[in-house]
């Protein structure tokens, strides 16, 4: 067990929130940004201010863990406030920023349930990462599934399936290639931040208000280099709805619950969830955008689920199988004078 020891309903539970999480957060993305009749509001300011709540919420948990105010002040003065520490945990901070955006363009051109079903490439890349940076290896059966995956995916992509019930333009390859960045950035940026919490004995809350405070600063300069004139002319919370609103708590949510997850259990297990998560998103983008399903598609996304459940198998040790096949071959080994 990863990190504390805590109990498996305690991960269900982290499990099933995230999943539920990712797959409102997605469908209701994609509807502010192709089903809204009004002005549309600036992503990256929505992208800042996730990273605001995050930070305020990771402060309530060091509050609450630390069980006074003392201990929280020490905390802050003597942990999170480290120059050293801080410009390490700057470098997910800047990755998921890049990240969160491209999330953003891609569902600004992909529909929730294409986006959800490529956005699991995350799963192969962060075993990759996994591997180079951690030091850890994978089984035959993983390396299939990760192949499966891909193969799922070029499925879906091969020939999208259409939509009746957006009111923008939309552009599949800059929504595929936002996504293939947003890939990237997910796997590498999970396994450097897992390889930060488990190499250390600091607070996940303490490292995750470090990276916060990193993230705000990001996001504040890609508000000002992408928007900053329209910004300062209309308003940094121009176009924004409760759905706007909506979209922002889930980020916030999302981004909290994926640091719990890395830290009791493992990064990859995000992907667990995932199959769940391409359900809900297919059945609502049915019922509010219109998405027509195609065989394609449908078996794109079977074999996606399918080589998600395959890559949580757990990897059969095969140097103890060898160890006991050794020992049963010497017990029946006639012994001779």
């Amino acid at each position: 067990m990863a990190g504390e020891n805590v109990s498996v309903l305690f991960k269900v539970y982290c499990l099933v929130v995230m999943t539920l999480v990712a797959a409102t957060y997605t469908v209701a993305l994609r509807y502010t940004r192709t089903t809204s009749s009004g002005e549309m509001y600036f992503s990256t300011t929505a992208v800042c201010l996730a990273e605001v709540i995050k930070l305020f919420l990771s402060l309530g948990m060091l509050i609450k863990e630390s069980r006074g105010f003392s201990r929280f002040k020490s905390s802050i003065v003597d942990e999170t406030l480290s120059a050293k520490e801080l410009l390490k945990l700057s470098v997910p901070s800047v990755v998921y920023a890049i990240q969160n955006n491209m999330a953003f363009v891609a569902l600004s051109n992909l529909d929730a349930a294409v986006y959800q079903v490529t956005y699991q490439l995350k799963i192969p890349c962060t075993a990759l990462c996994t591997v180079f940076m951690l030091n850890r290896s994978l089984g035959r059966l993983q390396w299939f599934s990760v192949s499966m995956l891909c193969l799922g995916v070029i499925l879906v992509q091969w020939k999208p399936p259409e939509v009746t019930k957006v009111q923008v333009e939309q552009n599949p390859v800059i929504g595929f290639v936002a996504v293939a960045i947003a890939v990237l950035c997910s796997g590498f940026a999970g396994v450097y931040f897992e390889k930060v919490l488990k190499s250390s004995n600091q607070s996940l809350w303490v490292r995750n208000i470090q990276m916060y405070l990193s993230g705000i600063l990001v996001t504040l300069f890609g508000v000002y280099i992408n928007d900053g004139d329209q910004v300062l002319e209309k308003g940094f919370f121009y176009g924004y709805t409760p759905w706007v609103c909506f979209v922002i708590f889930l980020a916030s949510m999302g981004g909290l619950y994926t640091s719990v997850v890395v830290k009791y259990t493992d990064n990859i297990m995000k992907g667990f969830s995932a199959a769940a998560a391409i359900v809900l998103s297919t059945v609502a983008s049915v019922i509010l955008f219109g998405l027509k399903i195609t065989i394609t598609f449908s078996s794109g996304a079977i074999l996606v689920c399918i080589s998600i459940y395959l890559y949580g198998l757990p990897k059969q040790d095969t140097s103890r199988v060898g160890q006991q096949h050794t020992e049963k071959s010497a017990k029946e080994k006639p012994i001779t004078v």
